[in-house]
């Protein structure tokens, strides 16, 4: 898989973070790949890159609680 430049990616951080101090990860879905990042770093960490069906079967383990 080539690794997109999530530069201008939209982010989107879940809605269960709530106000917990900032421990959070935000996910974007950009030109063909699933980035993930912290977001106390405000943009300016590393971002993980998965394939789409990676990061599907991620949730979905987490969602069927294996994970």
């Amino acid at each position: 898989m080539n690794i997109p430049d999530f530069t201008g990616a939209a982010w989107h951080k879940s809605t269960f973070s709530g106000d917990n101090g900032g421990q959070c990860v935000e996910v974007a879905f950009h030109q063909g790949a699933v980035g993930v990042r912290d977001s106390k770093a405000e943009g300016r960490g590393p971002v993980l890159a998965f394939a789409p069906q990676e990061w599907h079967a991620f949730v979905d383990s987490v969602v069927a609680g294996e994970i």
